[in-house]
This record gives C-alpha cells, sequence and structure tokens, in this order.
C-alpha cells in the first residue's frame, strides 16, 4: 500500500477514533491508499482550484488530494465523529483543508467553496450520492460552478450515468447526464477495498460539463424523461398520455415515431420532445 505522506495508517486512525462505519450513513470507508490517490489523480489537475469533497469519512481521499497538491480541499461531513481525524489532516497540511459539519444535500456548494475553479471528487455515501449528482447536473446556471465530477457509486449507478440508448441502463438518470456532460465510468473498484465490505462492486465515475449543450428547458426535459422512462415498457403515444391528452400528435411532431419506447429514445431525441411538449404548453 502507498505510503502518501506521514500520517498514520487509515486502519490505525479508525481504531484510534472508534469510526466503526454507519449504515444508516451509508458509510464504507475506503483505505487503499493506492486507490484513493488513483482517485485524486483522475480529478486533473488540483494545483490551482479547489476541490469539494463530500463524505470525507476518515480522511482517506482526503489525504490523497492534498498529497496529489489540491491548493484547497473543503471537505462537508455530516458524521461528527470523524471529525477529530480530519482535524489532524487539516494540521498535517496547514491552510489548506476546511471541514464542514452538515449535511451536504443541506448546504450551497457555491458558497462553501466561494468561486473559481472548483473540482468536485468523492466516495459518494450511497444513500444521497444519486440525489447530489442530480442537483449538481441540473443547477439552473451552466456552464456550472464546477468542472468537474470524480465521484464514486454503486456500479450500477455508474452503468445508469453513462448508458447509452438501447440499453437496459438508460433511463432519466443517463438522458440528463450525457446532456449537460461528458465522460463516463474510469475504472470499478472491488468490494475488498472497503471497511465494512459491501455487497456491490462501485465504479468511479468522471464527468466534465458539456459547454454548449442542446438547447433544450431543463424542466421540460425533467418531465418528459420521468414519465417516459416511468413507464419504459409502453410505447411513447401510451407513456405521454400522462403529459398531454394528444401526446401522440405531440411526439410525431418531434419527429419521432409514436410506437417507439423510452430506451429507443437519443439525447437529441429527448430534447426535441420536450421542446415540442413545452412550445405546446404540454409541460
Amino acid at each position: 500500500m502507498a505510503q502518501i505522506d506521514d500520517l498514520p495508517p487509515l486502519r490505525e486512525v479508525i481504531a484510534a477514533h472508534g469510526l466503526n462505519a454507519k449504515k444508516s450513513l451509508g458509510q464504507n470507508f475506503l483505505l487503499d491508499l493506492n486507490l484513493t490517490s488513483r482517485i485524486a489523480r483522475s480529478c486533473g489537475a488540483l494545483d490551482d482550484c479547489t476541490v469539494l469533497e463530500i463524505g470525507p469519512g476518515p480522511g482517506g481521499l482526503t489525504r490523497a488530494l492534498l498529497a496529489a497538491g489540491a491548493k484547497k480541499v473543503v471537505a462537508i461531513e455530516k458524521d461528527s465523529r470523524c471529525l477529530p481525524a480530519l482535524a489532524e489532516i487539516a494540521e498535517h497540511y496547514p491552510g489548506r483543508l476546511e471541514i464542514i459539519e452538515g449535511d451536504a444535500l443541506e448546504i450551497d456548494p457555491v458558497a462553501v467553496t466561494g468561486g473559481g475553479k472548483v473540482r468536485i471528487a468523492a466516495n459518494l455515501p450511497y444513500n444521497v450520492g444519486t440525489q447530489l449528482l442530480i442537483n449538481w447536473i441540473t443547477t439552473p446556471d451552466w456552464p456550472p460552478f464546477w468542472q468537474s465530477l470524480t465521484l464514486m457509486f454503486q456500479k450500477e449507478v455508474g452503468e445508469r450515468i453513462a448508458a447509452e440508448p438501447g440499453s437496459k441502463a438508460y433511463g432519466r438518470l443517463g438522458v440528463l447526464a450525457g446532456w449537460r456532460c461528458k465522460g463516463g465510468i474510469l475504472f470499478d473498484i472491488s468490494p475488498k477495498a472497503f471497511t465494512p465490505p459491501p455487497k456491490v462492486t462501485s465504479a468511479v465515475v468522471h464527468l466534465v460539463p458539456n459547454q454548449t449543450p442542446l438547447a433544450c428547458d431543463l424542466k421540460a426535459l425533467e418531465r418528459v424523461t420521468a414519465a417516459a422512462f416511468g413507464q419504459r415498457r409502453k410505447m411513447l403515444r401510451a407513456s405521454l398520455k400522462a403529459l398531454s391528452a394528444d401526446a401522440e400528435a405531440l411526439v410525431e411532431a418531434a419527429g419521432l415515431k409514436p410506437t417507439a419506447r423510452a430506451e429507443e429514445i437519443d439525447i437529441a431525441g429527448f430534447v426535441d420532445l420536450a421542446n415540442t411538449f413545452k412550445t405546446a404548453g404540454a409541460v
């Protein structure tokens, strides 16, 4: 295992502070510093930016980000038990680590990072990871406040983010991510790398903003994809009736086949569909 700094091994840190992972917080601590260093390198250049980290736990990825040269890391941690361990890292890297106790779902990421170049990196807690991603890729202001997202999810979620039309994993999340971002899965991580080991394989996903996504009303796209994939086995003329009594005509007006199913429609097709429904006042 790599030695990236002079701080104690993570297993010793966890034992010293009594940091047994809590299932209620979706915690699985990644202890392999080779892997945390690989994740940090995957973020891109860090010496001129602030890295926002969610759920640092005992600080394995935090240490890797700082050792990789991050100008500053802002770490949001909900579990107060982890704060003393993180404080030790802050002392080791003076002036470069800011620790915020709180729930990332309730904290304004723009306010805590203070503007400038921001990259987001995290071993996301399983129970809030998808919602955080949706928040970041559906922000009204675009291009967003962040330059890249390097995030760990359950592999199943990672596959949904990177899914292409026609695949079983393709759905609303893949459309939203593919509309506004470029990227995908970088590599998988075995359950054995974590303490305690989760029951599933994890995947590290890297996304960068698409600076000029196809013009589309975000709320319309969200409603259209929610309706279409909410009844994905049905044809569009049936699944979109919740949005319009004349769904078939509107689907045709968008240049799509009313008999097509949601998983057959690419991102450009969903954009056309959302714009057509929006113009017609259906959403």
